[in-house]
């Protein structure tokens, strides 16, 4: 899988190319990442890729040309544009499902914002989609390509050494998960559930199934009702 990272700080998205799962897969081949910095593309000895909005204002909109040229750049040196995305509060939100559907392609490009904003040619002529971590607002995108990116990567075939947990993973069975415990089966008085020290896997896959249940009910209610909801449509 390539990854391509247009921003304005590319050495923020290099430094956490380098971490865990995420960094262990890049140097194994598994994917491929690399930045583009949009001040490369500026038109002007000084850099500039920001100019006031047309109709006044406050902040400053990053202008289409820098950005033009930096799809194209690497349009050209990948010989394919791929799957572009624009990183904005104003996108989809991510979920599980995204990160599903998005590993499935072998080239993505990831513009951070920054700023107010881009310039909407750019949004009109070059984005196939927009994504939003939440409803909130970053100082620009690079958080949200970090999220997106890690999320991507952990889906692909040897990126975890055990590539089971992904599949148990709290999104992936639309539950969230269930505690885990390790030793000692004691700790400051502390016991581990004593179904867990049975070795009876049947009642031990029972137990975490009714806490992800429970958990689920209380912390995310929009979660379970959407879970019931699915199993009495399976169910007919």
């Amino acid at each position: 899988m390539i990854i391509d990272v247009i921003t304005t700080f590319p050495d923020t998205v290099r430094a956490f190319r380098e971490m865990g799962i995420v960094g262990r897969a890049f140097d194994s081949g598994l994917a491929e990442l690399k930045c583009w910095d949009i001040r490369d593309y500026a038109d002007d000895t000084y850099k500039h890729i920001d100019d006031v909005p047309y109709g006044g204002g406050p902040g400053m909109i990053i202008k289409p040309d820098p950005l033009f040229r930096a799809f194209e750049a690497v349009e050209e040196f990948r010989q394919d544009q791929g799957h572009r995305i624009f990183l904005t509060p104003q996108g989809k939100p991510f979920k599980q499902e995204a990160a599903e559907r998005l590993v499935e392609y072998s080239h993505v490009v990831l513009l951070c914002g920054r700023y107010k904003g881009i310039d909407q040619r750019v949004r009109d002529e070059l984005i196939d989609e927009e994504i939003s971590l939440g409803d909130f607002v970053l100082s620009g995108g690079e958080i949200a390509a970090f999220a997106v990116i890690d999320a991507m990567v952990r889906l692909l075939p040897g990126a975890v050494s055990d590539d089971e947990s992904t599949k148990s993973d709290t999104f992936p069975v639309g539950l969230l998960d269930a505690p885990y415990y390790t030793r000692p089966a004691e700790y400051r008085g502390l016991k581990v559930p004593g179904v867990l020290l049975s070795g009876h896997h049947a009642e031990i896959d029972k137990w975490r199934e009714q806490q992800r249940l429970e958990r689920t009910k209380t912390k995310r209610p929009d979660l379970f009702d959407r879970y019931m909801r699915g199993l009495e449509e399976s169910h007919g």
